[in-house]
């Protein structure tokens, strides 16, 4: 059998907002009055400073990243390429820093939400409560979390460019001066770049879901620089137009900054009157900016709550962390005490003493502690030259050493820079790391080779060859024989050389990283029980049998995934013959194969071993040649069945002037149909029934059979709510094995699928995974 494998279901565009989403958070937002206050308008040097940081530790990210596209970001890289005691300080670090900067974002989350300072009681439980709120969503395993937070960074990018337009042609230029406070110097400016770089990890969340993400040595350094670039642009703007709008004391003293300065801007235009109402923009662009926080801040802690419990399994999979904190939840599927134990630190810092610009300085610290290692990694890593170290990515030659060089000092210069109360925090967590190493991980860490089982198991280009393929996903060890041995005579019609793959994938919601699967055992074993099932039917029947067992979000979504990786000609799998929720026709995951899949799709309900009348459905459908030809493929298999196309004619109307023989009709229609399907006079019998209700005698007829084929009444949205007629009642009526086939669906490209493979690198025909 072969390796287990990762679904990558990330793309160029899900890999830039899930970045993006940590980095227009809090940040934007709530650090423009902290910062100014320090700094003045020359703050916004503090973020482009920030943005330079992270841009080189964002390079160096990309190279490794490609090399061991492993769950665990920064930690595994310094892991096996430095060893288990820099691991160890930098996964205490990353877990730290990722819950520092979630007690940063909750609070800023209640400063926006009640317009009080940090500090104050109600915005303390504000923040308690949303991040509880957070903690259990996660622990629950909700799917959806991830499309809604994509929604979101939309959204945020649009209010954020509105509000530096309309705040650029309302500047006041006298209030950028001085550009540095006096008595405070530069020094102050490269201080503050360390209390502004919590707003830059986001990368560092692509990088820990770099297992996950697709044709990862082009979009994983795009989406990484991207994901810097963007944001460091709109700081600068927002800072400009921020100073420039408020007096420094006056918006270091306000709650919500942005707001106020948001309120500023658009009070210029006035007011506008609508219907007896007036209605005045300064209040309107208050408040969007305040639900445009609320919003930001939700999102990046959020993301911060799940790469953190992520982080945590990696610690746990080298042993540097007791396993027991990985434990999936048997109902849920999730890391929960990862989940919970990560939730309980976020609510004591919350809850803490320390002030809310401490906090960011905090998680700041941990990072560029991180950031620095990483650097050296690079280095470590092209000195040392192993084998298995070839990354998709590698930092261009003109600028190595140089960028992890200068990215290693510039994250030194910027914590020396930074204040002795946060310094001291900073040492103290890596005091308690290198502790935990001595006293508990030193002798159980896994011994590092530097890249080893890092590196992804390369499948291979299979596609442009002659080879027809048959993708049969398994799962039912009840029905996987009769499963396997039709598909094996899908491809044993073909005259030239046929391979079948079959294909199981375990689902995980996306609080869970893919790879901690592994803790899952019996879902693991039933897995590789199903495969190598699979590979004894296969010989069996004499046909050639590959299996892939993948850990996916999507069932659906990651089978589309590997008939493109596969050029498979044709899907088989099994069919539970009912929808089970309103939103869905066939199943979550037989909709989108039938919707999207390029190739035949073969649903079938209650598979037999042995077939013995065999019966398709001969009408002038979009898919009735693809049904008879599967139909043809199951009478060769099984010599001792019998195939009959049936097809049904309406009774002529006596009123009807013009002479028709509806019997010669279906006669003619049945002859088509199996030229269409390759079938010779010999292999079926015609049948044709002439009756007053078609769709009834049709029904009844089919009953006669133990085996009937239909093909899918169509793809489209409107012809998709036809599937419950006339298919969808022989299901429900019939006792044996019923076959629905969809022929190929080579479509021409949408706009957006267009776009998708521009971006992301995807095959043409494949919808991205979401």
């Amino acid at each position: 059998m072969s390796d287990q494998e990762l679904a990558r279901d990330l793309g160029f565009l899900e890999a830039y907002t899930l970045g993006l989403g940590t980095m227009i958070g809090a940040g934007i937002f709530v650090l423009p009055g902290i910062v100014a206050e320090s700094a003045g308008p020359a703050s916004m040097i503090s973020f482009a400073i920030g943005g330079v940081v992270a841009l080189l530790a964002a390079l160096s990210l990309s190279e490794l990243a490609t090399g061991m596209p492993k769950a665990g970001g920064s930690y595994y890289y310094v892991n096996h390429a430095l060893g288990s005691f820099f691991g160890t300080i930098v996964g205490w670090g990353m877990w730290a820093g990722l819950m520092f900067a979630t007690a940063f974002y909750m609070l800023g989350f209640g400063q926006y939400l009640l317009n009080q300072p940090s500090e104050a009681l109600p915005v303390i439980l504000a923040g308690l409560a949303m991040a509880s709120l957070l903690v259990a969503i996660n622990y629950r395993g909700v799917k959806e979390t991830g499309s809604l937070q994509n929604v979101i960074v939309i959204a945020l990018v649009g209010l954020i460019l509105v509000f530096i337009v309309v705040g650029l042609m309302n500047i006041d230029t006298e209030l950028l001066s001085p550009f540095v406070r006096e008595g405070e110097g530069w020094p102050v400016v490269a201080a503050t770049a360390g209390t502004v770089f919590v707003t830059f990890i986001g990368f560092e969340v692509i990088a820990t879901s770099a297992e996950e993400i697709n044709d990862p040595g082009r979009n994983l350094p795009l989406s990484m620089i991207a994901a810097v670039v963007t944001p460091t642009i709109l700081y600068v703007l927002v800072m400009l137009v921020s100073t420039g709008t408020l007096p420094v004391p006056e918006l270091a003293a306000s709650d919500v900054p942005v707001a106020d300065v948001a309120a500023a801007a658009a009070g210029t235009f006035g007011a506008i009157t609508v219907g007896g109402f007036t209605v005045e923009f300064a209040v309107v662009g208050s408040v969007i900016m305040i639900v445009g926080a609320i919003l930001a801040t939700i999102s990046s802690a959020n993301a911060s709550i799940l790469s953190a419990a992520r982080v945590n399994f990696a610690m746990g999979r080298d042993r540097i962390l007791t396993n027991w904190l990985n434990q999936i939840h048997d109902r849920y599927r999730t890391p929960y005490r990862a989940i919970l134990a990560t939730g309980a630190v976020i609510l004591a810092l919350i809850a803490s003493p320390l002030p809310i610009d401490t906090l960011a300085d905090v998680a700041s610290f941990m990072f560029l502690i991180t950031y620095g290692l990483v650097h050296a990694a690079v280095i470590v890593l092209r000195r040392a030259d192993p084998d298995k170290y070839e990354p998709d990515f590698r930092i261009p030659s003109v600028l190595y050493p140089i960028v992890p060089i200068l990215g290693g000092l510039a994250c030194l210069g910027v914590m020396f820079q930074m204040e002795w109360e946060v310094q001291a925090i900073g040492a103290g967590i890596v005091i308690v790391g290198i502790a935990w190493y001595q006293f508990y991980a030193k002798e159980k860490a896994i011994s590092t080779t530097l890249i080893g089982e890092a590196v992804a198991p390369d499948t291979g280009e299979t596609g442009g060859d002659d080879v027809y393929r048959v993708v049969v996903p398994v799962s039912n060890p009840e029905t996987e024989r009769p499963l396997i041995r039709y598909a094996a005579a899908s491809a044993s019609g073909r005259a030239g050389a046929a391979e079948l793959v079959a294909v199981n994938v375990i689902e995980v919601p996306p609080q869970t990283s893919l790879a901690q699967i592994e803790f899952e055992e019996e879902r693991v074993e039933n897995q590789r029980a199903l495969l190598e099932n699979a590979r004894d039917i296969a010989e069996d029947v004499d046909v050639a049998v590959k299996t892939r067992a993948i850990v996916g979000r999507n069932a659906g979504e990651t089978i589309l995934s590997v008939l493109g990786e596969e050029d498979a000609n044709h899907v088989l799998l099994g069919w539970a013959g009912e929808r089970r929720r309103r939103d869905v026709l066939f199943g979550s995951t037989i909709d989108p194969l039938l919707e999207r899949a390029p190739c035949d799709v073969t649903l079938v309900k209650e598979p037999a071993t042995s077939l013995e009348d065999i019966v398709t459905l001969a009408g002038e459908g979009p898919h009735a040649a693809a049904s008879a030809r599967r139909a043809g493929e199951l009478r060769r298999a099984f010599p001792d069945s019998t195939l009959t196309l049936l097809n049904v004619q309406p009774e002529p109307d006596a009123e009807d002037d013009v002479e028709v023989d509806p019997a010669e009709d279906g006669r003619d229609t049945i002859a088509d149909v199996a030229t269409a399907a390759g079938l010779e006079d010999g292999e079926y019998e015609p049948r044709v029934i002439v009756g007053d209700d078609v769709r009834e005698t049709l029904v009844d007829t089919v009953t006669e059979y133990d085996t009937v084929c239909v093909g899918a009444t169509g793809t489209s949205a409107v012809a998709q709510a036809l599937y419950g007629s006339i298919p969808q009642t022989i299901v429900e009526q019939s006792d044996g094995t019923v076959i629905m086939a969809r022929g190929e669906n080579r479509a021409p490209r949408t706009v957006r699928q267009a776009l998708i493979q521009r971006l992301g690198g995807r095959p043409a025909e494949i919808e991205p995974i979401e």
